[in-house]
C-alpha cells in the first residue's frame, strides 16, 4: 500500500531543501518562489527493525519493506484558490494525497528572501489555510449548486447527499481546518470530493543550525499546542547537505545538533500515526515483505493487499505475533508450540502479525 505525504507551505519556507534531507534525492532548492513547478515524487522505504530480524530467520533472496511517497508541491500564495501563483493545479496535487506536513519558517536569515517580506509562521500558516479552506468551500458549493437543479428536476434519491454537504459547508465555514468531518453519515460523499481540510496533516518547523536566529519558533510551538496538532522540528538546510555522507558519519553531525534520529523517521511514524496504518508481515525462503494496513483490517482485507484473488477467495489466516514468530524461530516451531493461530474472516489483524493466508479461487 503507496502512503503519499505532501510536503506544502508558502514559496521559500524549505519544503524542496526538507525533500531532499527526507528522501536523499538533489532536487532544485532555490531562493525564489515557485522553484517547485511539477511536484517531485519519491518513494522511499519505511523503516522497521523487524524486517531483519524475520530474514535472520528466513534467509529470503528478497527483503520487501512498505514504503512512502513524498510529494514536494510548490508553495501556495495568496490568491490560489482563484489560480494565483499556478495555484488550481498545485491544489489539485494536495488532493491526490493521504496526509500532508504543513512547512513553516521559524528563523530569521537575510540571505533567504521570503515571500511577504517578513517572517511571520502565525501569518503564514493562515494564508495557507485559508487559501486551501475556500478552495474546499469553492467545491462543495459547485456540487450543492449541481444538486439543487437536480433536485427541483425531481431527483428526490440526491436529498440526504444536499443536507449532508450544506452541513459540511457549514462546518468548514465556521471551522476551517478544525471542522468536524469525521461524521460517518459525510464519509461517502467526501471521498468522492477529495476535500483537504478532511486530511490528516501535521506542522514542521524549518530551523537553522544557528539557534540564535530561530526566533519564531515559539509562537509556532504554542499555536500547535492550542489547536492540538503535532509538531515536528527539523534543519532541513542542515539535513539535507548531510546525504553524501557515510552513514556514521551523518549519525555524529545529527548528534551535534541534538536530532535524535532522522528526520525521515520522525516523519514516516507521524504519517503512519495520522493514518492509523501498521505492518503485517510474510515470511519465508522467497521474500520477507511488510504489508501496511488500516487499523481494525479484517483478515481477508488485509489479505487482498497482496493480491485480490486473497480477499475474493479467502478461506483461513494462519497468524503468530512477531514475539512469538522471534521466540519460536520460524512459523514450524511456533505450530509445535502452539502458537500459530486460525483464523476466520473476523479476525482483526493486529500489528506485527506474521501471516500466511489460505484462499482458493
Amino acid at each position: 500500500m503507496s502512503i503519499k505525504c505532501g510536503i506544502v507551505g508558502l514559496p521559500n519556507v524549505g519544503k524542496s531543501t526538507l525533500f531532499n534531507a527526507l528522501t536523499s534525492q538533489k532536487i532544485q532548492a532555490e531562493n525564489f518562489p515557485f522553484c517547485t513547478i511539477e511536484p517531485n515524487v519519491a518513494r522511499v522505504n519505511i523503516p522497521d527493525t523487524r524486517l531483519k530480524l524475520l530474514a535472520d530467520i528466513n534467509n529470503p533472496e528478497k527483503i520487501v519493506p512498505s514504503y512512502m511517497e513524498f510529494v514536494d508541491i510548490a508553495g501556495l500564495v495568496k490568491g490560489a484558490h482563484s489560480g494565483e501563483g499556478l495555484g488550481n493545479k498545485f491544489l489539485s496535487h494536495i488532493r491526490e494525497t493521504q496526509c500532508f506536513a504543513h512547512v513553516v519558517r521559524c528563523f530569521e536569515d537575510q540571505n533567504v528572501i521570503h515571500v511577504d517580506g517578513k517572517i511571520s509562521p502565525i501569518n503564514d500558516l493562515e494564508t495557507i489555510e485559508t487559501e486551501l479552506m475556500l478552495s474546499d468551500l469553492e467545491i462543495v458549493e459547485k456540487r450543492i449548486e449541481k444538486l439543487e437543479k437536480q433536485l427541483r428536476n425531481g431527483d428526490k434519491a440526491l436529498k440526504e447527499e444536499f443536507e449532508c454537504l450544506s452541513e459540511i459547508k457549514n462546518e468548514i465555514s465556521s471551522n476551517g481546518f478544525r471542522a468536524n468531518l469525521q461524521i460517518e453519515k459525510y464519509q461517502t460523499y467526501l471521498k468522492n470530493l477529495q476535500l483537504i481540510t478532511a486530511k490528516s496533516f501535521f506542522y514542521i518547523a524549518n530551523l537553522h543550525e544557528d539557534d540564535s536566529k530561530n526566533l519564531f519558533i515559539n509562537e509556532l510551538e504554542e499555536h500547535a499546542k492550542k489547536t492540538k496538532k503535532e509538531l515536528i522540528k527539523v534543519y532541513a538546510k542542515a539535513e539535507s547537505e548531510l546525504v553524501d555522507l557515510e552513514n556514521q558519519e551523518r549519525q555524529e553531525y545529527l548528534q551535534m545538533l541534538g536530532i535524535k534520529e532522522p528526520t525521515l523517521d520522525v516523519v514516516i511514524r507521524k504519517g503512519y500515526e495520522l493514518l492509523n496504518l501498521f505492518s503485517y508481515f510474510t515470511a519465508g525462503p522467497k521474500e520477507v515483505r511488510a504489508w501496511s494496513v488500516k487499523q481494525g483490517s479484517k483478515a481477508p482485507e488485509a489479505a487482498g493487499k497482496i493480491h485480490t484473488d486473497f480477499e475474493r477467495g479467502f478461506i483461513k489466516a494462519e497468524v503468530v505475533s512477531f514475539e512469538d514468530y522471534i521466540a519460536s524461530s520460524g512459523l514450524q516451531n511456533a505450530r509445535e508450540k502452539g502458537k500459530l493461530k486460525i483464523e476466520g474472516k473476523d479476525y482483526l489483524v493486529q500489528d506485527g502479525d506474521v501471516i500466511e493466508f489460505k484462499f482458493n479461487v
